[in-house]
């Protein structure tokens, strides 16, 4: 008993059986980080493809030193160890968490040997501005080598973007003597990092950025298929969703309504979609594609569970994007009359109780939004009136979409029960009529967010991200600035490369102005991805075809496998993905 108690002692601190194996997991790299059996940096090619949006002029403008050094062309890694030495780089996680982000310092530090210094930034971009830094030491690495979070460094969602705080980073980047910062994020983390490049080009500072997000909205085409964390999140998921699929047919009595992370775009539902086949799931750029209404997206959910219910299965899985509601042309159109009424009267309507305030509100509203508002179920109506954050907006990531869902169509079908005309388009026979008659919508709801940001990657993320870090790496010691780490050709040996940040910028309107920002990427209706889910969906909807991917694998065949998103959009034959040869990070 005494040896037991000691080894779960020791188990304690990030030291789980698990843990210490997933440390010593040999991941693949890439053939241009190799030489003679070791980890290298590498120099860099200037090819002839160039990159650009439509507002590429006016991007080159703003952007006139870190453009007209890179005059937007892609690099890609090479081999030839480049022995820099004496470099001082910072590197900070910014944004949510993406399992994998640690093995990205694994693979900088790599890059940067030991004749470089790496620093750690204290909590993301507001320790930047702060000049909160530590160093990065050898054993320091060791530890976090394929594990998961942002705990090592922390994080935080500060921007950038004022006089006063581009000031700060100058004074920071002067007195610590920094030679280059690496920001590993998002969209708009490395649209920041755009910025700073421009910033700090005078002062030979240069900045790098690292794609991340677990939304998957971070995607630049054949160049970089997807971000890194998707993988480890949309797996995690897909776990979660079979079991409660496979328990689904078990109980044969509830249909579960489950909210999947993904805010800005819908390839977390998709993916996890493909993965466990469920009978419903909704994607919200298809929606707002064909401009479907509230009512349309209720009464199809409606028809599909009462189609099941005639057939005897009283059971079923419906996913649902984060961010549906900010895709319904209606919805949106409400929630921005919403903002604006109650930005210009809310003197008047904080005066106000409940009841009298709705009258004042719907009077003000078009007539085809206050209709949509009266059919929504109290509780959200209510919430829709009270709810805002410090800028006067409603906060549609808290609306409860899932429940929202869950209310209008039990009373969508309530009203097929009762009256025949409401589902004679169904075409039900007397035995189908039967059990549609006898079948009680019972329903349970769930979120699953925060489950999937922190797990130990995949081993997908754990080597695409060694190798984003071996790429940023690379970048600083190589003299670059004012690029993003990607990787494409992700099934024959994969090759790295640096796209320009400049050629990503677009023009959006936001917060009332113009920006120069990356565009979210987001779920095209024509991409092979959605294509193949748009044929097989109807047989998902009939029956029970439905599977269960079981928990992510680290070792063995299953290891190997690529999201079903990014394999079916790059048109590769398998799901197999292959970065290298598996080497040893120790």
């Amino acid at each position: 008993m005494a040896n037991l108690q000691d080894l779960l002692i020791k188990m304690e601190e990030h030291h789980s059986l698990f843990e210490n194996e997933i440390r010593n997991l040999s991941v693949p790299v890439c053939k241009a980080f190799i030489n003679n059996g070791k980890i290298v940096p590498s120099s860099f090619k200037v090819t002839s493809q160039e990159m650009g949006t439509k507002d590429a002029q006016k991007v080159n403008e703003h952007f006139k030193k870190t453009a007209g050094n890179s005059k937007n062309k892609i690099l890609e890694a090479v081999p030839g160890e480049n022995k820099k030495t004496g470099l001082r780089i910072a590197v900070l996680f910014s944004g949510g968490p993406a399992a994998g982000g640690h093995n990205v310092i694994v693979g900088i530090k790599r890059a940067l040997g030991a004749g470089n210094t790496l620093l750690g930034t204290v909590a993301g971009p507001k320790g930047l501005l702060a000049g909160e830094f530590f160093e990065i030491t050898e054993d320091a690495v060791k530890g976090i080598i394929n594990t998961g979070g942002f705990d090592f460094l922390g994080s935080d969602r500060t921007k950038i973007k004022t006089d006063e705080q581009f000031a700060k980073v100058k004074k920071v980047v002067k007195d610590n003597k920094l030679d280059g910062i690496i920001v590993i994020g998002g969209d708009d983390s490395n649209t920041n990092a755009a910025v700073l490049a421009e910033l700090l080009y005078d002062d030979h500072v240069m900045v790098i950025g690292v794609p991340k997000t677990i939304d998957g909205d971070l995607q630049i085409g054949g160049l970089l298929p997807i971000s890194f964390g998707y993988d480890t999140a949309t797996k995690i998921y897909s776990e979660m969703v079979g079991n409660i699929l496979q328990d689904t047919p078990s109980s044969r009595k509830y249909w579960h309504f489950i909210k999947l992370m993904g805010r800005s775009a819908s390839h977390v539902a998709l993916e996890v979609a493909l993965q466990t086949k469920p009978a419903i799931a909704l994607i919200s750029e298809e929606i707002y594609e064909k401009r479907m209404s509230l009512d349309q997206i209720v009464g199809n959910i409606a028809n599909t569970v009462s189609l099941r219910a005639a057939g005897g299965i009283n059971h079923g899985v419906i996913l649902i994007p984060e961010g549906l509601i900010e895709f319904i042309p209606e919805m949106k159109d409400l929630i921005t009359e919403l903002n604006e009424v109650i930005a210009k009267y809310h003197e008047d309507l904080d005066e106000l109780e409940l009841p009298e305030k709705k009258d004042f509100v719907y009077k003000q509203l078009s007539a085809v939004s206050a209709k949509l508002m009266a059919s929504l179920p109290g509780e959200i109506e209510t919430m829709l009136l009270l709810e805002r954050d410090d800028h006067g907006n409603l906060p549609v990531s808290q609306i409860p979409t899932e429940t929202l869902m869950i209310q209008m169509v039990e009373d969508k079908l309530h009203m097929m029960q009762k009256h025949a005309d409401d589902r004679k388009h169904l075409g039900l026979d007397e035995k189908q009529e039967a059990k549609f008659q006898k079948f009680k919508f019972s329903t349970l709801n769930h979120f699953f967010g925060y489950e999937g940001r922190c797990g130990a990657p995949t081993l997908f993320d754990a080597a695409y991200c060694l190798n984003l870090g071996l790429i940023a790496g690379s970048l600083v010691i190589d003299g670059h600035t004012g690029y993003i780490a990607a990787i494409t050709d992700l099934n024959k040996g994969g090759r790295a490369l640096a796209l320009p940040l400049t050629g990503l910028l677009n023009i959006e309107r936001r917060h009332g102005a113009d920006e120069m920002v990356i565009e979210k990427a987001l779920v095209k209706i024509n991409s092979p991805a959605f294509q193949f889910y748009e044929e097989r969906r109807s047989i998902w909807a009939r029956a029970d075809h439905f599977s269960s991917p079981g928990p992510r694998q680290l070792w063995g065949p299953v290891a190997l496998q690529l999201p079903y998103t990014v394999a079916l959009n790059q048109g590769y034959s398998s799901l197999e993905f292959n970065l290298g040869d598996a080497a040893s990070l120790k």
